[in-house]
């Protein structure tokens, strides 16, 4: 893990990471009443997963 606590006045753009330095985030999603990890999902519910529509609400008119 890279040490940034001896580094100060460091611009966003300044810090880079390697790969091997990253660490994976574990997406969790609700499925049949409760919230599990998407990793433990077998290979048809990972497919329904990423074939979701997500929605999106649109901002509302005011009328004038």
């Amino acid at each position: 893990m890279t040490d940034l606590s001896q580094q100060t006045n460091l611009k966003p753009q300044e810090i880079m990471l390697a790969d091997d330095e990253r660490q994976q985030c574990e997406v969790w999603t609700r499925v049949m009443g409760y919230h599990r990890p998407v990793t433990s999902f077998n290979i048809g519910k990972k497919g329904e997963f990423h074939e979701r529509k997500y929605f999106e609400e649109c901002r509302a008119q005011l009328a004038a």
